[in-house]
């Protein structure tokens, strides 16, 4: 690997780091009232998220991918990111909070 190539591969990886602390920056916390994996779809009883101007509530959301909802239980503690994609609200990560 040349200087040129190794540089550029440290300034995306920098980036992409960047990209994924931002995105947890914007996390909204909430607990999980109900999973169903069939679906693919996790209800959440959540605080204010704000990148969707959306104040604290329950609902429903797409889980994308669908792996998201694994290792998940019913009256977990979580943070989530979620997004708006095609008319749809969408979590696109989620963790368990200790």
């Amino acid at each position: 690997m040349n200087h040129l190539t190794s540089l550029t591969l440290r300034r995306s990886l920098t980036a992409l780091a960047l990209s994924a602390t931002a995105l947890w920056a914007q996390a909204a916390e909430g607990e999980i009232k109900k999973i169903d994996k069939a679906q693919a779809k996790v209800t959440l009883k959540h605080g204010e998220i704000k990148n969707l101007d959306m104040p604290p509530m329950t609902m429903a959301f797409k889980a994308k991918p669908a792996q998201l909802l694994e290792g998940l239980n019913e009256g977990d503690r979580v943070s989530f990111t979620a997004d708006k994609v095609d008319g749809q609200y969408v979590v696109t990560q989620i963790k368990k909070l200790p």
